[in-house]
């Protein structure tokens, strides 16, 4: 099994989240807000198991030369590819999972379990809504209407989504939870809800210039998979809607 220690990052790589972090120091949102965004678009990308890069990359900065350190970053790495498990499905996250632990140090695993015990109960509902509402606002009857006549999609929604996934917080902010879902499902190429998500995350207090630079990094890693991100709209042209 290969270590930390052996493993080598790719240059290329290494470019690609120099660059992520470099335009993240532009703004306010915080130093360890960009690998958020790095590792929900690798897991959104054509090669998932590039997540070890990413990990390689971090576990050879100053911030986490402590074991300690390396496990409280595998529990937010970890959690943002639980959290893209509803938004591009579990097979690519498990890749990416994977391929990390193939480079962790025995030393650095980390065994916590934050979803054991999870029910679908009133709390679930409670928490997935009161979540959905703040993205949603005065829109979320209307886009919860959308599915009136395919009522699973709703449920799945409100329980599962925003309820099981999107609004627990015992690892992930709200502003960490945006840098997954947008980034997610923008790497995707999806109009209406990359639109629903640059709404939600100026609704939430990142300021526009804030939301261009994420939107412009998750340009910047499609370019570098050589995907085209044609369908998406423009922050410009969202911010009528906020």
């Amino acid at each position: 099994m290969s270590s930390s220690t052996t493993a080598e990052i790719q240059p290329r790589y290494r470019q690609l989240f120099t660059e992520l972090e470099n335009r993240f120091k532009t703004t306010s949102l915080g130093n360890d807000k960009w690998y958020i965004l790095a590792i929900s678009t690798l897991a959104a990308s054509p090669d998932p198991e590039r997540a070890d890069q990413l990990y390689l990359h971090l576990t050879q900065q100053a911030d986490y030369a402590t074991s300690t350190a390396r496990q409280a970053l595998i529990r937010r790495l970890r959690e943002a590819l639980v959290k893209s498990v509803p938004i591009v499905g579990v097979c690519k996250p498990i890749e990416a999972i994977l391929a990390i632990s193939e480079v962790e140090r025995d030393e650095d695993k980390d065994f916590t379990f934050t979803r054991e015990g999870w029910q679908c109960d009133k709390a679930n509902h409670e928490r997935g809504t009161g979540w959905l509402q703040k993205l949603y606002a005065r829109n979320t009857t209307g886009t919860l209407d959308l599915f009136s006549a395919h009522k699973d999609f709703s449920w799945i929604s409100k329980e599962i989504t925003y309820g099981l996934f999107l609004s627990d917080r015992q690892v992930l902010d709200d502003l960490d939870t945006q840098l997954v879902v947008l980034p997610g499902i923008m790497s995707q190429n999806l109009p209406k809800e990359t639109h629903w998500h640059i709404r939600g995350t100026r609704r939430i207090g990142v300021t526009r210039e804030e939301v261009q630079v994420i939107w412009d990094c998750v340009q910047l890693v499609a370019q570098f998979f050589d995907v085209k991100l044609h369908k998406v709209p423009t922050v410009e042209a969202v911010e009528y809607d906020v």
